[in-house]
């Protein structure tokens, strides 16, 4: 075969390619002009391999990608496929790169036996090694199943399209996106919606564990500070006040909200203040009768990680009576903890006993906590300290709830009030809900340099 022969055949393979849905939807992920193959001439059984694999830039960030090819084999895992995956790794642990995976997948190639249970392992035991190196987001855009939704599971973020199968069942029985919420960071109503999510978040995270996220340009917040002064003493009759009070310190459209239909006692999403990315955990004080139930905790300490692996500043909007269980309660304290991104707190409402420890408090490491006026901080339940500690004068009164109101009311104003935690160095600052971004973008503008040195250890044990 002559050269021109060869060359007109790899030409043909390469448009082969370019004509698959992998293919399109890589196009649509990296910069226009951009995205270059590698890996387009690998061969499994006979044909193409069941993946695209590129590099480009995701909104001028370099990134890779893969995409698996449900043009090709329903883009069956393969021991081919898995060798170009495991490069996409490779190369991004070299130059320290976010990758981003497109799943859609229909199953295995059952003939390669034993080489695909290799294969699998190859690809999560990459993507594990990756974690908390460089940023990892998943797209499921069709059937991601099994140990393939394991893999996707993995990364840091993962978006899924209403409609993808995902789910750990291999049986036919069929998991819809929109029914794992515990799974799914990002739901969007279509794969080229999912694309587009993925561009926003490369966008406004750091390359790797040692860089930092570019600034951005933005807009003032769509509340201000004068409307949030406004219904401050009102704002907690309102179940989405977590939402309202984030809109008032975050630039305005910055809020990505993760797993919004999942842990719902917490908000938890990646925002901007003055053009930088930043981490916000907003607890939800009127759903569970004002307690972070389990989900919430599992749901805020993921997230409290991820933002700490990449030094993506945390900040805590606190108004919560405290925790459902023991176990999750302590699973977010350790994930502050451990944490030393900075950490910003922000008491709206309340914070009793261990909610203001794992949360707020200078035991928790928090690097700059101020309160509203309106807040309440104290190591009890305002009615159960009156209980505890006034009992006695409410014995022989004419109306004793009305004399409870009145030392509840009093406890609030005096030992439990923001002021006194201030006086005693619990907190930072007592401000107007008002100057609540200019204390966040001020704060943070202080803690930029920050650096802070573990202990040595191979990692700690965090309650799972």
């Amino acid at each position: 075969m002559s050269v021109e022969s060869k060359l007109q055949e790899v030409l043909e393979t390469k448009e082969t390619v370019k004509g698959t849905v992998a293919y399109e939807r890589l196009t649509k992920l990296f910069d226009e002009g951009s995205m270059v193959e590698f890996d387009s001439m690998v061969k499994s059984e006979g044909g193409l391999a069941e993946v695209v694999t590129a590099y480009g830039s995701v909104d001028g960030m370099r990134a890779y990608a893969f995409a698996q090819n449900g043009d090709i084999a329903g883009g069956a895992i393969s021991k081919a496929q898995a060798g170009k995956i495991k490069k996409v790794y490779d190369f991004a642990a070299k130059t320290g790169t976010p990758v981003i995976g497109i799943y859609d997948s229909q199953g295995a190639r059952l003939k390669q036996g034993g080489e695909i249970l290799a294969a699998y392992g190859d690809m999560l035991l990459w993507s594990s090694n990756l974690s908390g190196v460089v940023p990892q987001i998943s797209v499921v855009a069709g059937t991601c199943v099994g140990t393939n939704a394991l893999i996707a599971s993995s990364a840091d973020i993962v978006i899924a399209a209403e409609g993808a199968d995902f789910g750990i069942e291999t049986n036919g029985s069929e998991k819809k996106a929109e029914n794992t919420a515990e799974s799914v960071h990002i739901l969007t109503k279509n794969v080229d919606e999912a694309i587009a999510k993925a561009r926003q978040l490369v966008a406004m995270l750091p390359s790797n564990n040692l860089g930092v996220a570019l600034g951005c340009d933005y807009e003032a917040p769509v509340v201000s500070g004068e409307e949030l002064n406004a219904v401050a003493g009102t704002i907690g009759t309102d179940a989405k006040v977590a939402t309202y009070i984030t809109s008032a310190v975050v630039d305005a459209g910055s809020l990505i909200e993760f797993q919004e239909s999942y842990g719902r006692t917490v908000l938890t999403g990646l925002a901007s203040v003055d053009g930088e990315t930043v981490g916000v955990v907003a607890t939800r004080s009127r759903y569970n009768s004002g307690k972070i139930d389990a989900d919430g905790c599992t749901k805020a300490a993921r997230f409290v990680r991820f933002c700490d692996a990449f030094s993506i500043p945390v900040v805590t909007l606190v108004d919560t009576y405290g925790f459902d269980s023991v176990r999750d309660a302590a699973k977010l304290t350790h994930a502050y903890a451990e944490a030393t991104t900075v950490k910003l707190a922000v008491i709206t409402g309340a914070a009793y006993g261990p909610a203001f420890v794992a949360m707020a408090g200078r035991a928790a490491n928090a690097d700059f906590t101020v309160a509203w006026p309106s807040a309440v901080i104290a190591p009890l339940a305002p009615e159960t300290f009156a209980a505890i500690m006034y009992g006695d004068k409410l014995k022989g009164v004419d109306d004793p709830a009305a004399k409870r109101v009145e030392i509840v009311n009093e406890y609030k104003d005096t030992l439990a009030s923001p002021a006194a935690a201030a006086a005693d160095g619990y907190i930072d600052d007592v401000i107007a809900p008002a100057d609540t971004r200019a204390m966040v973008s001020a704060s943070l503008e202080m803690l930029s340099s920050k650096k802070v040195t573990r202990l040595p250890k191979k990692h700690s044990n965090i309650q799972l």
